[in-house]
């Protein structure tokens, strides 16, 4: 029989600490947005659903995630052959 697991059980201090990652992975966020050529506000959107994705597909208890700057690069490139952030969303459609 398996044992049924409470997820709310430490909601105050969950809630807390992920607080402060985020508060810590914000300038990062907002750095790789900025260098890649994308609006801020979408490195801000990418670190909260990419941390939220994260924390319900990784099925751990403990995981870190985070921006990955090595996708500047790549975002950058596409930005610029495309010629607008706007058209690189509209392929991601």
């Amino acid at each position: 029989m398996s044992k049924k697991i409470n997820l709310f059980a430490n909601l105050k201090s969950d809630f807390a600490s992920g607080l402060v990652v985020f508060l810590v992975a914000l300038p990062l966020c907002l750095g790789i947005a900025l260098a890649s050529g994308a609006p801020l506000f979408s490195g801000i959107i990418a670190g909260i659903v990419g941390g939220i994705v994260v924390a319900f597909a990784s099925g751990s208890s403990l995981s870190v995630s985070g921006p990955a700057a090595g996708l500047t690069v790549i975002v950058l490139n596409a930005i610029t052959q495309l010629g607008s952030y706007d058209f690189l969303l509209l392929l991601k459609l």
